[in-house]
């Protein structure tokens, strides 16, 4: 395939005194002519090469099809009324329904559909004040990471108070539901609307009291000493206190603050901060609020237990008591008080869900029975002995499930609701759990799905998934998209849960961090290998596949190791590992990368970064490349930087590479089911293609 020619500029970047060209620097500018031009040149391409792809429509086809199935959020009780979220099929959004009772007839109370005429709107964050009267929530558009806060009456009234310039927010109420917390760029200058490249600094947290103008809003946290500190407040469950969790980008570690708050208002603050107790004031641990009685304040935290532990501090005294110890090998993935005296407790054992009942003095009282998978959301409150939580795996659609425990020694789990999808029997497929050595000898899991009666041939086309940073844990879960992979096209699915990850914990994470990031890599690698070698397929037929930290993951397995595969898909891939941190939220992932200002890290990241390490080798595979034009998180320019580069420098390849821009979409969060289905058939198509699947009904 030919690709075009772009202008190549003679910019050059001092790196502690290695000089670095940055030849297609102009794709920063996401406005300009030459820009657009760039991103029309390789849409057309991709439209080209669309045209070759044989089954891209029956692949949509079925699809759309098996798409087409109600969704269903978890109920939960506000106030006097049930919420949930419901998709019947193939609306762009969800819709919000408000029900009397459980049983009771359902009324639309928001419908995301109507926030706009394309459906690119969506609400990104919510929250219920505490009597359950008004609701909060933030609108984002075309996926933008920008929201802007509006709140409607459980009784359907839109209020006249908005929020803007809204990001990366917290969303608390005041226990009298006078007002809100929230945090704002007021000072961001230039285009808020997804497009902007520049770095969020300096962000503040605000007091709006309901019925008064933004203008009006109290400053109370601000760090002019540290502007790439970022902060939440939480509102303790009695109201009586406000607690400040401080944080350092992706890091996970926090420092929390607390301010009694006086007769339910918020002062006036001179300096723009409250005069907090600084309870805890280092960043050495992570520290999340479950809940308190007076002042013993109950956390789930890191501080010397990297799988969590629970603890409680007393705010009075500073006497700290465990309640429930750090697992054995298990994570706590979620905690949470219900039933007044109780917590919910999710742990993740060996990247599977698993769920206990404990009293708030430790005991554990049982175990909740469920079946081998993920649990989603879990939907409840201290005030409640009802409790909603969802469930999914590779091979279930999703189920809900209500549990009641009034008798917490007894926990009673019904079925509430049970997804049906469309052509799709569970057992016409299977799930395997495999344990593969990595390069330094430690063993990693990986999962394996695929349609029952696969023949492990080495010829069996494969689509190897992997993510492997900021702490964040891939499980098993239903993705109605991945059918005709398995079905149609007799395809592997697998998920490498690689360190970076949080499946095991603080220590699985910080194994493979800033200097020690290849390990990911090593971890991905092996993972094809044992693909390989164990005949589940072969280096002809493994497309590797990732989003974000994920599409790094993939551009940096090419191109050290090119013969393990035959395609890669790196979506909205952190792939300038010299730049990232100047842009937008991108200072925040230093802790996980590292940062070039610092020389020692600059060692390392020259080698890993995408862009600047691509090999001209026959070998190379073939590659598709996916960003937005309002990816306002890992700007754009990532991509098409090294979009340029890949087809400037790999002319000995035979293989395609091309990139796929979508208009009027973000980061991920927001597209419409129609973008999504599009884009996924496409992605899909070109994996079948440049692995060798081949398409049967």
């Amino acid at each position: 395939m030919k690709y075009p020619t772009f202008e190549k500029l003679p910019d050059v970047e001092d790196f502690h005194g290695e000089k670095i060209p940055d030849p297609y620097k102009w794709l920063e500018e996401p406005d300009s002519e030459k820009t657009k031009d760039f991103v029309a040149k390789q849409n057309e391409i991709f439209d080209e090469y669309r045209t070759t792809m044989p089954h891209r429509e029956q692949l949509l086809s079925k699809m759309r099809e098996h798409y087409n199935y109600p969704k269903y959020g978890c109920p939960k009780k506000h106030g006097k009324y049930y919420y949930y979220s419901h998709n019947p099929g193939l609306l762009n959004q969800s819709i919000i329904y408000q029900l009397d009772s459980l049983d009771g007839e359902r009324r639309v109370f928001i419908d995301q559909n109507k926030l706009s005429e394309d459906g690119t709107s969506a609400i990104r964050m919510a929250g219920w004040n505490d009597d359950g009267t008004v609701y909060a929530f933030g609108q984002s558009d075309k996926g933008s990471d920008w929201v802007t806060i509006k709140f409607k009456t459980a009784e359907g009234e839109l209020l006249k108070d908005e929020i803007t310039k809204v990001r990366y927010s917290c969303l608390d109420w005041t226990k009298d539901g006078s007002g809100i917390f929230y945090n704002a760029y007021p000072s961001q200058e230039g285009v808020t609307d997804g497009t902007e490249v520049t770095g969020n600094e300096n962000q503040l947290l605000f007091y709006h009291k309901m019925g008064t103008a933004q203008s009006e809003d109290i400053q109370i946290a601000a760090f002019p000493e540290d502007p790439k500190l970022m902060s939440g407040a939480e509102v303790s469950d009695c109201g009586e206190y406000l607690l400040l969790g401080i944080q350092r980008g992706c890091e996970p570690t926090n420092k929390l603050w607390i301010y009694k708050i006086q007769n339910g208002e918020i002062p006036k603050t001179e300096n723009g901060i409250l005069p907090y107790e600084k309870l805890i004031d280092t960043f050495d641990a992570k520290y999340d609020y479950l809940t308190n009685n007076g002042t013993e304040f109950f956390f789930c935290t890191t501080k010397d237990a990297p799988r969590k532990k629970v603890i409680s501090i007393d705010i009075a005294t500073k006497e700290t008591k465990e309640i429930i110890p750090q697992p054995e090998t298990a994570k706590f993935e979620c905690v949470a008080p219900v039933n007044q005296d109780y917590f919910i407790v999710e742990l993740l054992e060996d990247v599977k869900s698993a769920m206990y009942i404990y009293s708030m003095k430790g005991e554990k009282l049982c175990k909740v029975p469920i079946d081998i998978g993920t649990v989603g959301a879990i939907s409840c409150k201290r005030k409640h002995a009802e409790i909603f939580f969802s469930f999914t795996s590779f091979l279930s659609p999703g189920q809900i499930f209500k549990l009641d425990i009034s008798d917490p020694k007894n926990a009673k789990t019904e079925l509430y609701r049970e997804t049906v999808v469309p052509g799709f029997k569970s057992a016409d497929f299977v799930t395997e759990q495999a344990f593969y050595t990595s390069k330094d000898g430690t063993k990693v899991p990986m999962f394996i799905v695929a349609k029952k009666g696969f023949e492990k041939n080495g010829k069996n086309p494969c689509l190897l998934y992997g993510y492997g940073g900021f702490d964040i844990s891939i499980t098993p879960s239903f993705s109605s998209i991945r059918l005709p992979w398995m079905n149609n096209f007799n395809g592997l699915y697998c998920i490498a849960n690689i360190r970076g990850g949080g499946e095991y914990g603080e220590e699985w994470h910080s194994a493979a961090i800033k200097s020690k990031k290849q390990t990911s890599y090593d971890d991905f690698q092996a993972a094809a290998e044992y693909l390989s070698e164990q005949q589940y397929s072969s280096s002809e037929h493994i497309c590797i596949m990732g989003g974000s930290n994920g599409g790094l993951l993939v551009g940096a397995c090419l191109n050290q190791r090119p013969e393990l595969f035959s395609a890669g898909v790196a979506a909205v891939g952190v792939m300038d590992l010299l730049r990232f941190h100047r842009y937008t939220i991108g200072h925040a992932w230093c802790s996980d990368f590292g940062c070039s200002d610092q020389k020692s890290d600059f060692e390392y990241l020259k080698k890993l970064s995408p862009t600047h390490n691509i090999p001209n080798t026959e070998q190379f595979p073939a590659v598709l490349v996916t960003t937005a034009d309002h990816d306002d998180r890992v700007v754009p320019h990532h991509s098409l930087k090294y979009l340029a580069t890949l087809q400037e420098t790999c002319t000995d390849t035979n293989r395609v590479l091309i990139g796929r821009i979508d208009t009027k979409a973000g980061h991920g969060f927001g597209k419409s089911t129609e973008m999504v289905l599009e884009e996924y058939s496409d992605t899909f198509s070109f994996i079948a293609k440049e692995t060798g699947a081949a398409w049967s009904e």
